[in-house]
């Protein structure tokens, strides 16, 4: 699940990232800091979360990195990309409401 916060003064998007899966861990992999894996935060029963700030008016590629070895996509992305694997990206825009 995606939820997004707008900072209009700073020209960003707090978005949080949340994702729900039986797992030891959860790393979200986007391309705005080069494919870096951030690892997410385990909460209540098997939800994974993390924030990330990205500048608004942009569209970012992601995935989730499962346990190490496997790859998922969100559920409430606003879009799906293809990539070079022959799979498909998360995407999340942060173009404002307005």
């Amino acid at each position: 699940m995606l939820k997004k916060r707008y900072f209009k003064t700073k020209g960003e998007c707090e978005v949080t990232f949340e994702y729900t899966t039986p797992a030891t861990e959860v790393a979200l992999v986007i391309e705005a800091n080069n494919w870096e894996p951030v690892s997410m935060k385990k909460g209540k029963g098997d939800t994974f979360q993390t924030k990330v700030r990205l500048p608004m008016d942009g569209r970012y590629q992601f995935r989730y990195l499962v346990d190490k070895a496997n790859w998922a996509n969100d559920e409430s992305a606003d879009a799906y990309w293809p990539n070079e694997y022959g799979e498909t990206n998360s995407v999340v825009d942060t173009y404002s409401a307005n």
